[in-house]
């Protein structure tokens, strides 16, 4: 698995991406992606290396995410107990989401991950990763379907390795890819 090397540690605003850098930046020794996505989703058991875990990490996001009005706060009971979920509030913006990757594989499909737009890229491959990829295209009409999940697969199959070297700035995109893929 390929290692996390820091390029920059410039502040980028955002108070979760900034506290990550700052962990990149105190390891000695350079992790693998595979152990960063441990790390930094709370999901590690290496005991020497808790002092880089992103503390609290998908109440932080759900947070930040309510805050833009993305998603709301309710408790639920299940059972015995009152559980927090974050239910999506503006269903718009998860529409608009919905569509651009319908479309970046329908309409706009360029059969060339090199050629297609990074945060499209990288949405196809967090959409796969979270198993949620045909609830993605469950609204479109079979023959849609079959083409945008035949499309996906496609790309989602083709070699990590090959696509982060042909192309400088989606390496981290494919680096992700593999590792989910392990």
């Amino acid at each position: 698995s390929p290692q996390v090397l820091l390029q920059s540690d410039a502040p980028t605003g955002d108070v979760l991406l900034d506290e990550t850098l700052r962990h990149i930046k105190a390891t000695e020794a350079a992790e693998t992606v595979q152990t960063w996505i441990e790390l930094l989703t709370g999901e590690t058991w290496n005991p020497f290396k808790l002092q880089y875990q992103l503390r609290n990490v998908r109440e932080r996001l759900a947070k930040a995410l309510v805050e833009k009005g993305i998603l709301t706060t309710e408790k639920q009971n299940f059972l015995l107990f009152d559980m927090t979920t974050h239910p999506v509030s503006n269903a718009s913006e998860k529409q608009r989401l919905v569509k651009k990757l319908q479309e970046s594989v329908l309409e706009r499909w360029v059969n060339d991950p090199q050629r297609m737009e990074r945060r499209t890229l990288a949405l196809l491959v967090l959409a796969h990763a979270s198993d949620v990829l045909e609830n993605v295209f469950a609204s479109l009409a079979d023959d849609k379907y079959d083409v945008a999940m035949n499309r996906t697969k496609d790309l989602l199959d083709m070699d990590p390795e090959v696509e982060a070297a042909k192309a400088r700035g989606t390496e981290m995109i494919w680096a992700v890819l593999a590792a989910f893929n392990k």
